[in-house]
């Protein structure tokens, strides 16, 4: 199985963060799941590839050309793919996978999540998509999507479809795979 990682190109000022990035690493080599995320080398990004990568497992990178120039792209990997611009990468990230998982991150990984729900919700995607919500991280943002559906802006089903864990143990019995 493909899943695809959004997450931060920042670890954040709590270790827990790059705890859970590890545990996904170790968890996405023991359910021999291809990690499919942005292609950098900083932040959770760099942590969860590196984690799939010292286990023996397959990491696919996509990254923008211009963040390649600013060699932020992770070397190491069994591919990295370098598009033209972001919407390619997200767009690339999407055919390729069979699941979507967004981490603690910033900007870009809210763009990431809301544009895979977006697309979930119209027919484009149909794969699961999860949300870890490490130490209550997306907590102000799921209220907010509660809020979306009471206000009648967002379908109660849309919202009911994500799934939301604050473990990484508790994501692949939902993508429908245990470890050997």
């Amino acid at each position: 199985m493909n899943i695809c990682v959004f997450c931060g190109s920042g670890t954040g000022h709590n270790p827990v963060y790059a705890g859970a990035a590890r545990t996904l690493g170790k968890l996405l080599v023991q359910h021999q799941s291809t990690l499919i995320y942005g292609g950098g080398n900083i932040g959770l990004m760099g942590i969860v590839a590196d984690q799939v990568i010292d286990g023996g497992g397959k990491v696919i990178g996509i990254i923008p050309d211009f963040l390649m120039q600013k060699e932020v792209g992770h070397k190491g990997l069994t591919q990295l793919e370098v598009v033209g611009s972001m919407h390619e990468r997200k767009r690339r990230m999407a055919d390729l996978a069979h699941a979507f998982l967004a981490l603690p991150g910033g900007w870009g990984t809210l763009d990431e999540l809301a544009e895979i729900l977006t697309w979930r919700q119209l027919g484009l995607v149909n794969a699961p998509v999860a949300i870890l919500n490490t130490q209550g991280y997306f907590d102000t943002l799921i209220k907010q999507m509660e809020v979306m559906v009471h206000e009648g802006f967002l379908s109660s089903q849309n919202l009911t479809d994500v799934l939301i864990v604050d473990k990484p143990e508790l994501l692949f019995p939902h993508f429908g795979q245990s470890p050997d």
